[in-house]
């Protein structure tokens, strides 16, 4: 890994992110010959300190990277798992692609969103629940699939699908832990797993550590 010495303007840029932020985005940075490749991983350490990708969030990736504010926007604006206006505590993905569509995931979908109150693509008032529909997650063998903060449970039928929102609104777990979750509202996975997997996601966003995104199911 080599060093990283941030200009005054780059300090300047993220003086307002938390330290631990500070640190992450120097390191990341550290692994890039080139600053502008690190704009995906920086993008997310903006979104967990910005709670989204905020326009000051993309300029001030734009700053560390050396790119323009139109240019880190195209990145953040191609890929959805970027989010760019605020979700809840706990992003709920329902995949409606081809496997799990003829698997049932509609029914899935409206179960969530009937029992949570939260239309497709839009946030709870009380800032609980985000739901949406995304695309293929590679776990076909698995449909249909529902995503808790990127973590994945497969075979979800619509009763334990309206289990899960229950779960999630008045147990508001600190970590989305994709054993647990499968435990209690999953069915048949594409694959069994060899490896038990004790860490989550405590953000809505992907659980990675270099983001500081992760937590450990107690």
């Amino acid at each position: 890994m080599r060093q990283v010495d941030l200009t005054a303007e780059e300090t300047s840029a993220i003086a307002g992110w938390s330290a631990e932020s500070r640190r992450r985005a120097e390191e990341i940075l550290s692994l890039y010959p080139e600053k502008r490749s690190a704009v995906m991983p920086l993008l997310y350490i903006s979104m967990i300190e910005n709670a989204y990708v905020t326009a000051d969030g993309m300029r001030q990736v734009g700053v560390l990277t050396g790119l323009s504010p139109a240019q880190v926007q195209s990145v953040a604006s191609f890929y959805t798992m970027y989010k760019r206006e605020p979700v809840g505590k706990y992003l709920v993905g329902v995949c409606t692609s081809i496997s799990c569509f003829l698997l049932g995931a509609d029914d899935v979908l409206a179960a969530i969103e009937d029992e949570s109150g939260v239309p497709d693509g839009e946030t709870g008032s009380d800032g609980v629940l985000s739901v949406e529909h995304v695309e293929c997650n590679g776990a076909c063998g698995g449909a249909p699939v529902v995503l808790v903060n990127w973590e994945m449970i497969e075979s979800v039928t619509p009763e334990k699908a309206r289990e899960l929102v229950k779960w999630l609104r008045d147990g508001q777990p600190e970590v989305a832990n994709t054993e647990e979750m499968q435990q209690l509202f999953g069915g048949e996975r594409s694959f069994d797993w060899g490896i038990k997997e004790p860490e989550g996601a405590i953000l809505p966003v992907p659980a990675f550590g270099p983001y500081g995104s992760v937590g450990e199911d107690s």
